[in-house]
């Protein structure tokens, strides 16, 4: 069992830990895309993430394992893949689906470490509990700030799918949630031993509710559909969904196309909550300064997976295209980094093994990702590949080649998408069934069925 590994950890005073193991901020951004402008996107008011990007290294190419929250994040925190029977979906548990592994938390807290679950980690607040010293959560099921929103709640499945309201930032849970994290930072301060102190950010996702400041950054006559607003023939029809997570909301229809007025609407919605949450992890990120924690803290920002603001006419995840699988990554470690960027392709089952070896800690057998700390050092990577899935669709990426297949049980292929981004980085040209491209969709289907390996099949 994994655990053994960790019986003959030695007990040391407070004082030798703290000094031994550096403390980790882990803050966790629901629903965040690549769409900053450290990310080139220069539209996009976020100050706060800039200045933190500005003092960590950055990945260009950071991929979930899985584009839905409850199992991308418990894929994660327990470093393993998903697979054709575990991390299917949002409602997935890590202790359901995989019991047996070590998470991150339980190791860090089995290690000295204090742990602290404040907002969305986990998407079940109770999951894993055993690993948490403590877990906070503010009130509200969807953080709307009018009573009308409420009202209309009741009435429909889940309401407005935005708000603009005139309130102070701490009205929202995001708001809450930063207060929670600084008052942590204060008294562990002087806890005297190593944290492990999560933040995890609601916002941009659904509904879009921010304070009207926020809204106000962003004139919607300057905003534009996405270029890559279009269904190719030649994209298999299961490539696409009719995104019901955003259909279940007030004035979406059911239905076809999102209105021109109102998609522009909704990404005027998505900016506005991600200068929101920017200015709430700025809160924190300066709390962190002013106490003189921020050289003994490890500081990453990474969010769940991608989301569509209507690429390929689509809203929301779900999908296997690289606006549901590409994510923002950054480490800030003190002494190492310092604004590097790196295009390593990176895999989120990559995080639990590098904050581990940044511990000084072993890592688990149950842990399938590989450690980072070798780019963070300024060495090249060895790895070019990461692998995802969603549902019956596996993807390799592999270099600018993005390769779906989807399988049956059998592991038998009925549907195949190849993009090469050197040429089409819109993914608009599906090459897998042009004969030219035969040789290559056969290798690298091997590739796949190595690299997933009997997870192609079901137990």
């Amino acid at each position: 069992m994994a655990i053994l590994l960790f019986s003959s950890v030695k007990v040391e005073d407070e004082r030798t830990l703290k000094q031994r193991k550096p403390n980790i901020l882990f803050i966790a951004v629901d629903d965040l895309r690549p769409e900053l402008n450290f990310y080139g996107a220069s539209h996009i008011q976020s100050p706060n993430l800039d200045k933190l990007a500005k003092q960590s290294l950055v990945f260009d190419r950071a991929y979930c394992n899985v584009p839905v929250c409850g199992a991308s994040r418990a894929s994660i925190l327990t470093g393993a893949r998903p697979t054709r029977h575990r991390f299917l979906n949002a409602r997935t548990k890590k202790d359901q689906d995989y019991p047996d592994a070590v998470s991150l938390p339980m190791l860090l807290k089995q290690n000295g470490y204090r742990t602290i679950s404040n907002g969305k980690i986990y998407h079940h607040k109770e999951d894993d509990a055993k690993a948490w010293d403590e877990i906070w959560q503010a009130d509200g099921l969807w953080g709307y700030a009018l009573p009308e929103n409420q009202e209309i709640r009741r009435n429909t499945l889940r309401g407005l799918p935005m708000e603009a309201a005139e309130v102070h930032d701490s009205v929202y849970r995001d708001g809450k949630l930063a207060l929670k994290v600084i008052k942590d930072l204060r008294e562990l301060k002087s806890s005297g031993k190593p944290f492990f102190l999560t933040m995890g950010v609601s916002k941009p996702h659904l509904p879009f509710c921010a304070p009207k400041k926020y809204w106000d950054l962003y004139d919607r006559k300057k905003i534009e559909l996405p270029e890559s607003y279009v269904q190719p023939k030649s994209t298999p029809e299961k490539a696409f969904h009719n995104y019901g997570e955003l259909r279940n909301y007030e004035h979406i229809p059911k239905e076809g196309d999102i209105p021109v007025d109102l998609a522009k609407e909704l990404i005027h919605g998505y900016y506005a909550c991600v200068s929101y949450v920017d200015a709430q992890i700025g809160l924190v990120l300066n709390e962190l300064e002013q106490l003189n924690l921020a050289e003994d803290t490890i500081v990453i920002l990474w969010g769940d997976h991608g989301w569509n603001l209507g690429d390929h006419k689509l809203w929301c995840k779900h999908v296997t295209f690289e606006t549901a699988l590409r994510t923002p990554l950054v480490i800030k470690v003190p002494g190492k980094t310092n604004g590097q960027k790196t295009n390593a392709i990176t895999e989120y089952i990559d995080i639990y093994p590098t904050l581990t070896e940044l511990a000084g800690i072993a890592i688990p057998e149950t842990v399938e990702g590989v450690s980072l700390v070798s780019i963070l050092d300024g060495k090249q990577s060895e790895k070019d590949w990461a692998v995802s899935k969603f549902k019956d669709a596996v993807t390799l990426i592999k270099g600018n080649l993005f390769y779906t297949e989807w399988t049956d049980d059998n592991g038998e292929a009925y549907e195949r998408m190849l993009f090469d981004h050197s040429k089409d980085p819109l993914e608009l040209d599906n090459l897998a069934e042009k004969k030219a491209y035969q040789e290559k969709v056969a290798q690298l289907a091997q590739e796949l069925r190595e690299k997933w390996g009997k997870d192609f099949l079901k137990p």
